[in-house]
């Protein structure tokens, strides 16, 4: 199929089959993480904001290419989850400009779109850097936009597309040393290219199959079988206390579970196993995690009856932080500011609330809030002025262009790129004062906060030059590996020794569900025979994929 006319219809199926290509691979997207850390979430980002796109656009028919790039557009930026999901979501929506006023398109006009969606996608980002998406979608637009014409057809304009997207893939390891150290190329430049991988084959006439839910050539029944298993069915959640755990072989608990439902967690340990799902059959699901054990704690929430999907917690329903999902509504007083933040664990949680937060998302680390979900948060807090502290460096720009998007509040987004930064910024703001006094002060503490963060190694690498081991135990210190050790006590132990200084005054040590009691208790007594002078605050945060979060001021 070479067409020379593109209508809606053929637009959607392009895009459709696009996105179902990324969703088959997304996976292998995630593992293109240069660290190697258990986070690597861009793989994931990137289809659920395609995902969020095609939705939008699936009751669509026989509709003009420019509705269809006007509603698609709309849906990615809602849906825009990471800085990959709200960076693709630009390079696509430039379609909606490109199209406007028009029932079809040309093939010269196709590229155009996506020669539109690069200059919104440089415009999105702050500091656009060389060697990411940004580079593969601009110069693979460019080279196309040589060759098209009047009488070209899309088939051969994509091949041309395609081939240079490939070649400058191939080519961000030479742009940026931190994909050449580690050995691998851009992730959101790998996800970008799947995606027009997919355009091709449906150009070529093959549609694909959704590996998930095994539908061919149309998203539309995967995104009504998913919107059932996750909007609707029961939240369930339970803890096996575990007959043989040193035998307990998760893969293939989670191959064999996972066909009961959606919205899977699976966390175990030698002792015990933690499983949340969405199922509409929940008694199913009960019955194969009884194989393995005993139960310790089990919830079951019908979500068809309450009805409420927006991944938030305010105050008032904080004991529900596991789930995810708001399954009760509860009115807040006017009031002259409001705090809305991103954190992930119920001691986090109730931290925040604490704190005097009004509405938490659920999320951060691989699990990036969307667009969508800070303007819902947002909505849900009757004050004059809000400020949204994202507390995680790849969700800052979901909330930048979220608050873009409200016109009928005053939205502030604090630049706090982790949580220890988001919790110290909270220490400083004070209701009675102004907004600029607040933010003034805000900003100044975040600046001053230092982050830890210990976590595992999910491969053997170099970084920084040190050498590392796969379920070795990592310290960063801002973002960036500063020590690898066998020991994770080791590891946190070496990383204060790393942090603290002469100005060091106050530490917060946040822990994660891995840590036990004796791990604390003996690295709390490390700090108090080194550093006496220092005030030490330790909060159980229930966290998952970092054990450890640590402040230090």
């Amino acid at each position: 199929m070479n067409p020379k006319t593109i209508d809606g219809n053929l637009f959607k199926q392009l895009i459709t089959n696009g996105t179902i290509a990324l969703r088959n691979d997304y996976q292998r997207i995630n593992e293109l993480n240069v660290f190697p850390v258990p986070d690597g979430d861009t793989g994931s980002n990137m289809q659920s904001t395609m995902m969020s796109g095609v939705e939008s656009i699936r009751p669509l028919v026989d509709e003009s290419v420019e509705k269809v790039a006007k509603v698609l557009s709309r849906g990615l930026l809602m849906g825009a989850r990471g800085n990959s999901g709200v960076i693709l979501s630009q390079l696509f929506s430039g379609f909606a400009k490109v199209f406007k006023d028009k029932e079809t398109a040309t093939p010269k006009e196709f590229i155009e779109g996506f020669q539109q969606g690069v200059k919104q996608a440089y415009g999105a980002v702050i500091n656009p850097v060389e060697g990411t998406i940004l580079t593969v979608a601009r110069e693979a637009a460019d080279k196309a936009a040589t060759v098209t014409a009047d009488a070209t057809g899309l088939y051969d304009v994509m091949q041309v597309y395609v081939k240079e997207a490939y070649k400058s893939l191939e080519r961000t390891p030479e742009l940026l040393d931190v994909l050449k150290d580690a050995g691998v190329v851009d992730s959101g430049g790998a996800g970008f290219n799947v995606i027009i991988d997919g355009i091709l084959l449906a150009l070529e006439g093959e549609f694909l199959e959704d590996k998930k839910f095994n539908t061919v050539g149309s998203i539309s029944s995967s995104m009504h079988e998913q919107e059932e298993a996750t909007e609707f069915g029961y939240c369930t959640e339970f803890i096996i206390e575990l007959t043989d755990g040193e035998s307990f072989d998760r893969d293939n608990f989670v191959n064999s579970i996972e066909r009961f439902g959606d919205s899977l967690v699976v966390v175990n340990d030698e002792a015990i196993c933690k499983v949340h799902i969405h199922t509409k059959t929940p008694g199913d699901a009960l019955n194969y995690g009884q194989q393995f054990g005993e139960f310790a704690k089990l919830k079951i929430e019908n979500m068809t009856k309450q009805h409420s999907e927006t991944l938030l917690h305010t105050e008032g329903e904080i004991e529900n932080v596991d789930c995810g999902h708001n399954h009760s509504h509860y009115e807040q007083p006017h009031s002259k500011y409001g705090l809305v933040t991103v954190v992930n664990g119920e001691g986090l949680t109730n931290t925040f609330a604490e704190m005097g937060v009004n509405c938490i998302i659920n999320g951060g680390q691989t699990m990036n809030p969307s667009t969508e979900d800070f303007i819902a948060a947002v909505e849900k807090i009757d004050s004059d002025e809000i400020i949204i502290i994202p507390n995680n460096g790849n969700v800052l720009l979901s909330a930048e262009h979220a608050a873009k998007h409200i016109k009928d509040k005053k939205i502030y987004v604090l630049p706090a790129k982790t949580v220890a930064q988001g919790y110290a910024s909270l220490t400083m703001f004070d209701a009675n004062q102004d907004i600029e006094s607040n933010l003034a002060e805000m900003k100044e503490l975040i600046a001053n906060v230092k982050t830890g963060e210990v976590t595992h190694a999910i491969r053997d690498t170099k970084v920084n030059g040190i050498d590392i081991s796969k379920d070795n135990f990592l310290g960063l210190v801002d973002g960036d590996i500063v020590t690898c050790k066998k020991s994770r006590k080791d590891t946190v132990v070496d990383l204060f020794e790393k942090m603290i200084d002469d100005d060091t005054e106050i530490i917060t040590i946040m822990y994660g569900n891995k840590v036990t009691k004796d791990e604390l208790e003996d690295v709390m007594l490390v700090l108090e025979s080194h550093y006496p002078e220092i005030e030490v605050e330790a909060i159980n945060g229930h966290q998952e994929v970092y054990s450890y979060i640590i402040a230090v001021e």
